[in-house]
């Protein structure tokens, strides 16, 4: 199995209830149920007042680097990751578990 983590920053200015972001949460919320590939799917704000924490977290897994690839390229992420592009930025982690 592989774990995917995503950690994202609202860039300067954003807030959670910018109509853009309740937008990008939705998407991405959704995609626990739309593909097929995704054997675990979770995400949520932040609750740490930490300086060094980001916003907003995506905690996924699937079966190997070619589900990944296949969840990657699907249509529904590929939307979602267009929406986040207009307000955040982000880093990613892929393992093996």
């Amino acid at each position: 199995m592989i774990r995917h983590l995503v950690l994202f920053k609202l860039n300067d200015g954003v807030e959670r209830d910018d109509p853009r972001v309740v937008a990008g949460v939705e998407a991405f919320r959704a995609l626990g149920g739309l593909i097929e590939e995704l054997r675990f799917w979770e995400l949520g704000w932040n609750i740490s007042e930490r300086p060094i924490a980001y916003d907003f977290a995506i905690n996924s897994a699937v079966d190997d680097a070619d589900a990944l690839q296949r969840y990657l390229e699907h249509p529904a992420h590929q939307e979602g990751v267009a929406l986040w592009r207009e307000f955040a930025t982000w880093v990613v982690a892929d393992y093996q578990f």
